[in-house]
């Protein structure tokens, strides 16, 4: 959103005349006023405001939080035809009073009382495969010192870790390498990396919600390598596309993306978003021009190109922020 902002003389209130705002609907207001809560105060549920989206800002007198206007997804003021009890502050609401109806927990609060809130943890980019690199080298080292006492660190100094250890260091690079590309993407995207698929001992690299829909992105480090599309069949035979790596064939990795995209889609089964599936190759041989393709349905390219089109994508009607935080609590950190 964009403010034109005023400050007041006691300089704990803003007048603000929204010009505009970055995404859907109609705002259901065009003019709001914020307040400057200092962080002492954050822990009071009393904030005048009816959801609290706070960001640190810097001020003359210190350090406060901005607090906007803005109803949740589940959320309705209304007129209570019965006197109830706000659930925060335990304070008698009469009839006739206007207040917030939270529709989840079927619960009433007052206009002034706002649930205290933190957002999603975003997670650690290759988190949960550097600690199963660490875990296979500490491991092997043990081994080699406890039967080779003399030797061990000879041996350890003289030969490299099985290509099955450094598999999990080469991972963990990518991810990384795919979060600081990632951003780049302005705020309003929302981010989440290293999320465990409850269940399983598998785990999604990144997913993104923003403007453009949910993008679920397996993160690749394939240095030197080609990635290709390869098309068979034709005219009297069904055209059948696989992925090719370097000449090997890469269609485990398809599928593999495809599975995470339905997972996401089976958590978000109410109002599923457009889900968009990408395999994310790093440090690969790309050609000079073109390079990336489709493959049943998932995309195929390099970092940079995909941010590009996250941005440039054609925008979706989505709530980014209750489908962000969705997806987190569907896919916890793997932390």
């Amino acid at each position: 959103m964009t403010f034109n902002a005023a400050r007041d003389r006691s300089g704990t209130k803003l007048s603000c005349r929204l010009l505009s705002v970055c995404g859907f609907g109609t705002p259901q207001w065009d003019r709001v006023v914020v307040t400057l809560v200092p962080r002492a105060a954050q822990r009071s549920n009393r904030l005048a405001a009816d959801r609290r989206a706070l960001t640190d800002i810097p001020t003359s007198t210190g350090s406060f939080s901005l607090v906007t206007l803005e109803l949740g997804p589940d959320d309705k003021r209304m007129r209570l035809r019965y006197a109830g009890m706000c659930r925060l502050c335990g304070q008698v609401i009469a009839a006739g009073v206007e207040a917030i109806y939270e529709r989840g927990t079927k619960t009433v609060r007052c206009l002034d009382c706002v649930p205290i809130t933190t957002a999603p943890e975003p997670g650690t980019a290759g988190g949960s495969a550097r600690r199963e690199y660490e875990r296979r080298r500490d491991n092997r080292e043990q081994r080699i010192r406890t039967d080779h006492p003399k030797l061990g660190g000879l041996i350890l100094a003289l030969s490299d870790a099985p290509q099955s250890t450094k598999a999990w260091e080469s991972g963990a690079v990518g991810e990384e390498l795919m979060a600081l590309r990632l951003a780049d993407l302005p705020d309003t995207f929302r981010v989440l990396h290293d999320r465990r698929i409850p269940g399983t001992r598998a785990n999604i690299d990144h997913i993104a919600v923003g403007p453009s829909g949910v993008w679920v992105i397996d993160a690749k480090r394939y240095v030197g390598k080609r990635p290709t599309l390869q098309v068979e069949g034709g005219l009297f035979r069904p055209r059948v596309e696989s992925l090719r790596i370097g000449g090997r064939d890469g269609s485990k990795l398809v599928h593999g993306v495809q599975s995470q995209v339905e997972r996401v889609a089976a958590a978000l089964a109410e109002e599923p978003p457009h889900i968009t599936g990408v395999l994310c190759f790093l440090e690969a041989d790309w050609p000079l021009i073109g390079g990336s393709f489709a493959v049943e349905d998932v995309q195929v390219l390099w970092p940079r190109l995909l941010v590009k089109r996250m941005v440039e994508a054609p925008p979706r009607v989505l709530d980014i922020d209750s489908v962000h935080e969705h997806i987190a609590r569907s896919f916890p950190s793997a932390a």
